[in-house]
């Protein structure tokens, strides 16, 4: 079939409009977040201290903080995405977050599902006592008190790795926090969720990092196939790293560094 000159222009306009159709749907989702100005983070808003509602009802925390480092680093607006942890990663699947900061651990099955940056902040259980207590490693420990939710997984860490220690075994994290700040037990072993609650109720309290039972970090979680994305977010952690903020929000929310987070 023969075509005159008009509808040869019709069939390349035709082209013009699906080849640009498909390079904005090729775009990769830096470019997008780049081009529209914004980017949609998913963070906790009941789990603190990573992300919770603080008293003028403004989401705080941990994940927040780094949430606005992203945003203010990719010179574009921020956008919450509220999640619960069964939502976080089908947030990533169904669009309905360009990433999301929301106290996520790496493992193999969501490793199949979604990419992960290098780690931003610590999620780890500790032992934690007064400052001026004595106790940099576990062998310092020997015959000091140190007080323990019953067959928690700090009483299973605390009890491996510090045998020495004198272990008070309590029935709830209530109980295991007030007995430390009774004086019971010059030490406590805890999650840090636990240590930060406990500073929100007592931000007098004189507590302190004495020794790491075990570190299961933070990682932004990010879609399937977008290594542009991926990369500059590492960039943008690794600057942090360097320049103190990561540790600045770690101290401020946790009340110890983050020490060294794996890539």
């Amino acid at each position: 079939m023969k075509m005159n000159g008009k509808s040869w222009a019709v069939v390349a306009g035709v082209c013009l409009l699906v080849a640009g159709i498909g390079s904005a749907n090729a775009a990769g989702a830096l470019q997008r977040i780049e081009s529209s100005k914004v980017i949609r983070i998913a963070i906790p808003t009941d789990y603190a201290p990573y992300g919770f509602v603080g008293p003028d009802m403004q989401p705080a925390g941990i994940d927040v903080d780094t949430a606005q480092l992203v945003a203010q680093k990719l010179g574009v607006k921020l956008q919450l995405v509220p999640v619960t942890a069964p939502t976080r990663v089908a947030y990533l699947q169904t669009g309905k977050a360009d990433i999301t900061i929301s106290s996520l651990g790496k493992t193999p099955e969501r490793e199949k599902v979604i990419d992960y940056s290098i780690a931003y902040a610590p999620f780890y259980d500790a032992v934690f006592g007064r400052t001026d207590l004595a106790v940099k490693q576990f062998a310092d420990m020997a015959g000091k008190t140190v007080s323990v939710t019953r067959g928690s997984m700090q009483d299973q860490e605390i009890t491996a790795m510090a045998p020495g220690a004198v272990i008070r075994r309590f029935e709830d994290n209530n109980s295991t926090i007030q007995a430390f700040l009774s004086g019971q037990t010059q030490m406590m072993a805890v999650g840090t969720t636990v240590v930060a609650t406990m500073k929100k109720a007592h931000p007098d309290v004189d507590v302190t990092l004495k020794a790491i039972l075990s570190n299961s970090p933070c990682y932004i979680g990010v879609p399937k196939g977008e290594p542009e994305l991926v990369a500059k977010l590492n960039q943008i952690i690794r600057e942090a790293k360097t320049d103190g903020t990561i540790n600045r929000i770690a101290m401020k929310w946790l009340g110890a560094p983050a020490g060294n987070l794996p890539e």
